[in-house]
Parts: C-alpha cells; structure tokens; sequence
C-alpha cells in the first residue's frame, strides 16, 4: 500500500498535509503509512480512497495501475497536427493527471518561422535528430542531434528546422505545480 498511497497522493496533487486534513489524521501518521511503518484502519483507509477518488481495493492490490504505468509505442504517438509546416505527436496524449506535457515536434524547414511564443511553466527540448534553431528576442541557438535545452517558457520563443529536413526534437513543457487554474499546458 505504501508506494500506491504515494503515487495516487503526486498524482492528485496533494501534500501529504493536504490529504492528512481530508482525512482527518495527522501528517507524522500519513507518512509513516505511506513508508510502509504503518498500516491504517479499514475506517482511515475508505477516508483515503475517497479523498483519493479510487476504490479502496486500489489502495491494497499488488497491480500496478495503467494510469501509473503508461508506455506509448513510436507508432502509438498521437498526431497533434500544428502550424504550417510543423507536425507534433503527443507522447502519452490520453493519460489524466499529468503535470508533465510531453510530444516529439518536428518543426518546419528553413523558411519563414512561427510567431513567437511564451507559456507558463517550463520547457525542455530534445534533439533526436536533424538540425534546428531555437530562437529567443535576443538570441538564436543552434542545435544538434544529442543537444538540449531547458528553459523558461514564458520567454518568448520559436523553433524551426534548419539542413535538409525537419528535425526529431522531444519536448517536454511542465506548468508551474499550484498554478491558480491547476492546468497543465497544451501544446504550444
């Protein structure tokens, strides 16, 4: 249960003290359950699969969950479709509770680039393959297969291929945790 406990609690978003509260037991207590040093009551146990929204058998079976679990195979990628020129395939695209936006992005080539952009939160890139340029206000960088960068998000930002064709590039786009809304982003 102790490992299950934790997981359900990150991917809900609560603080150990949060679910404590909705439980009504102390937060030294919660986490001695959730490192396996203790075993809650039948009674504390239906509070925390409510609180967690799951049935309590969840919080006691060896299975591990789909949504804990999630593998998306190269031709499972959701295609995303984007601007002009430009192509996105969603990397775990059904998955609920995310706090992580993850997507291969193949940008366009050489020609005229997107608008900028800026988004909460962070982003991080990841060429797989080809060549691109990452462009900011002041700077343009230039990127290589096995190169990356993470960065800011509400920096205004564009990205476009740059060689004979469109660059393999992961990115990874995070949302700051306790944003008013409580949205992760979508795709630029």
């Amino acid at each position: 249960m102790a490992g299950r406990l934790r997981a359900l609690r990150t991917q809900n978003r609560l603080s150990l003290e949060a679910l404590a509260a909705q439980v009504g037991v102390t937060k030294s207590y919660l986490s001695k359950v959730e490192r396996g040093l203790s075993e809650p009551s039948i009674s504390t146990a239906l509070k925390l699969a409510q609180a967690l929204g799951v049935e309590v058998g969840r919080l006691f079976s060896d299975e591990v969950e789909p949504e804990l679990v999630t593998v998306v195979r190269a031709g499972e990628r959701t295609p995303l479709g984007g601007p002009e020129g430009s192509r996105y395939e969603g990397i775990a695209a059904a998955l609920p509770g995310k706090q992580m936006v993850p997507f291969m992005m193949y940008p366009p080539l050489d020609g005229p680039a997107e608008a900028f952009k800026s988004h909460r939160g962070e982003e991080f890139l990841f060429v797989h393959a080809g060549n691109a340029e990452l462009e900011f206000p002041d700077r343009t960088v230039g990127l290589g297969p096995g190169d990356s960068v993470y960065f800011n998000a509400a920096v205004p930002h564009r990205c476009r291929s740059t060689g004979g064709r469109a660059a393999e590039i992961l990115v990874v786009i995070h949302d700051e945790p306790g944003a008013a809304d409580g949205r992760v982003p979508t795709l630029p």
